[in-house]
């Protein structure tokens, strides 16, 4: 197991796997997902896996296939240069977000992550309310946030929007960098341990892959210039890729995300917005919406200066995203249950009919 712990594996895992005959069965770690395979490190190194016919039948939702960061059970044949795919391991964090198409689906980010490194970019790109959504997804998965302040060579205002980002996130050591010119990497290699696992995280033209290839010490991910009219930037990332440090640390990299729904995340946005939860302890109504309630001591702190307006609109809208998304989960469920009822009356119907000819 020394080569897995290389990996990340662990003693969560190990336990996990204790149930399986280690003479038949083997652990790899998914490293990225393909058309119609996947890619997964093992003792024998990077190999190819395929889903076996058992597991993908009774697998219901697309979140409980292996993801980029998984580690699966498998079996493995032709000279150890291929694998089949029984069993996912439980995963030990997880970030993830709505799916981008209109289904009310989990889209798995990565998985058993020990570090999220979301990136801001010091230009035009800055944006708070995002950042505090990105927070709110990665505190959702277990995971400890690192925000990453990158193109200080483009910014006349660095220590101003820094301070911002400790008043607005609580965050108290925003990571100043420009990958460009090499400035400030050394406090994010500080924080990779050897075995750690860390994803970067941020929308499109914030700097990533330059980032990422500064940390490899070669260009492995290609870089866009970034529109000078809106400072937004094209994918440069197309899919979700594990690839190992120089330092011993394992990076997930991941596309730029231009939209980051929400997935179940009251718990995330609870210490996102810890304050609020503060408060409302001291509310007159235990159902209390803070939005027009009289005995409100979230307004009340709000109507003091003690919670910025803007940080309290954001709140309030991604909290609305949340129940907007539960309704339609208990919608989805509700379906789901009729269609399951009407395959079984109609089963029911025809072995009733079977049985009176």
């Amino acid at each position: 197991m020394k080569y897995l712990s290389s990996l990340g594996w662990n003693d969560f895992f190990d336990n996990s796997f204790k149930n399986f005959d280690s003479n038949t069965y083997k652990c790899g770690r998914i490293s990225a997902e393909n058309k119609t395979n996947y890619s997964v490190l093992t003792g024998s190194g990077e190999i190819i896996g395929e889903v076996s016919g058992r597991y993908l039948f009774e697998t219901e939702r697309q979140s409980d296939l292996p993801k980029v960061g998984d580690w699966v059970v498998i079996t493995l044949f032709n000279n150890n240069e291929l694998a089949v795919i029984h069993q996912t391991l439980p995963r030990r964090t997880k970030i993830s977000r709505k799916s981008a198409d209109r289904k009310t689906d989990e889209q798995i980010i990565a998985a058993n992550v020990d570090i999220a490194f979301i990136v801001q970019s010091l230009d035009d790109n800055f944006n708070i309310n995002r950042l505090e959504r990105y927070l709110s997804v990665v505190y959702q998965g277990g995971v400890k946030p690192v925000v990453i302040l990158n193109k200080t060579d483009l910014c006349n205002d660095v220590e101003e929007k820094v301070k911002l980002v400790k008043e607005r996130t609580g965050i108290e050591n925003p990571v100043s960098v420009s990958a460009l010119n090499r400035d400030g990497l050394d406090a994010i290699t500080s924080m990779i341990e050897p075995g750690s696992t860390i994803v970067f995280l941020g929308s499109s033209g914030v700097g990533k892959s330059t980032l990422i290839n500064a940390l490899l010490g070669y260009d492995r991910f290609a870089t866009n210039e970034v529109r000078e009219q809106d400072s937004r930037g094209k994918h440069t990332t197309t899919r979700r890729e594990m690839v190992l440090l120089p330092s011993g640390g394992i990076l997930i990299d991941t596309p730029g995300m231009r939209e980051l729904g929400l997935w179940n995340a009251d718990n995330g946005l609870a210490q996102t917005f810890s304050e609020f939860d503060d408060y409302s302890e001291s509310c007159k109504y235990s159902d209390c919406t803070h939005t027009h309630e009289i005995g409100c001591a979230v307004l009340s702190a709000l109507e003091k200066g003690f919670i910025p307006k803007e940080r309290y609109e954001n709140y309030l809208k991604l909290r609305k995203e949340l129940k907007y998304l539960e309704s339609k989960q208990n919608i989805s469920a509700q379906i789901e249950e009729k269609r399951k009822w009407k395959i079984i009356h109609k089963e029911l119907k025809n072995f009733n009919k079977k049985n009176k000819q």
